[in-house]
């Protein structure tokens, strides 16, 4: 694993930090939790690479809160194209930026 910190996936949403940190906790030294409220998931942290190589083989499919735990190694976020979505060249509207008449 090269890095150290963890995607932890389908959390029943009343999972706390605390209680995520604790879990963890147990495979070694945890440096920062992240829950992202309401969509089931969330990030750790570990001190090492190590550490979380061995939180991910211990945790990974185990129950938790009655829920089966997804723990991987988290991705880098995705850069955002400052050109992604909406409108491409500030022309706007779907023609190119001419009016068109309907008759």
């Amino acid at each position: 694993m090269q890095g150290s910190k963890l995607y932890v996936g389908n959390l029943s949403y009343s999972v706390t930090k605390e209680r995520l940190e604790e879990l963890f906790a147990g495979q070694g030294e945890v440096k920062q939790v992240n829950i992202i409220e309401g969509k089931g998931f969330g990030f750790v942290e570990m001190s090492s690479p190590e550490e979380a190589q061995k939180a991910k083989d211990a945790l990974n499919g185990t129950d938790f809160e009655g829920r089966t735990m997804k723990v991987a190694e988290a991705l880098p976020p995705k850069s955002r194209d400052s050109r992604g979505g909406g409108m491409r060249d500030n022309r706007g509207g779907g023609f190119g930026g001419r009016q068109r008449s309907r008759y």
